[in-house]
């Protein structure tokens, strides 16, 4: 947690902020790698969420958003998770987006907080963008790491 917090402050002083896109609406598909106690499962999942700008103008270059997602490890007898997740960040780049992420993940007998990081950059200008991000689940039982990639698309 410390590195990450450590690797965000770094990124993040050193990025130009430039007016990207916020105040819109996004979907995705994503898909990576869940981790725990030596043992490694596939992951894939879909999320649809919106961005709000903070501030006034282009010049804005920080953002809040909320999501809902869907996500599965893709091995026999996993049920669906569902999550909520709210992302706090700042707009970098052109089309460019670093952020912070924490929420809430429901199933499998179990409800686990989570925190991550991420980033999210946008391709031409039809809306489409590409993302990676990392997350931390608190587990009562035992912490799972999750590193996915996705592509989507903002309207």
């Amino acid at each position: 947690m410390r590195k990450t917090a450590i690797v965000l402050g770094a990124i993040a002083a050193v990025a130009v902020a430039a007016p990207a896109s916020a105040n819109e609406a996004r979907v995705e598909a994503r898909g990576g790698i869940a981790w725990a106690n030596g043992e490694e499962e596939a992951v894939a999942g879909v999320a649809a969420g919106y961005d709000f700008d903070l501030g006034a103008g282009e010049d804005s270059s920080l953002f809040f958003g909320v999501e809902g997602s869907a996500d599965k490890l893709l091995v026999d007898g996993a049920d669906v998770v569902w999550g909520t997740t709210a992302r706090l960040g700042a707009k970098v780049g052109t089309g460019g987006k670093i952020y912070a992420t924490g929420g809430y993940t429901f199933g499998e007998g179990e409800d686990t907080p989570h925190l991550g990081a991420g980033y999210e950059q946008t391709v031409g200008d039809s809306g489409l963008y590409l993302k990676a991000e990392y997350r931390h689940f608190f587990s009562d039982f035992v912490d799972v790491n999750t590193a996915v990639v996705g592509v989507g698309v903002a309207f």
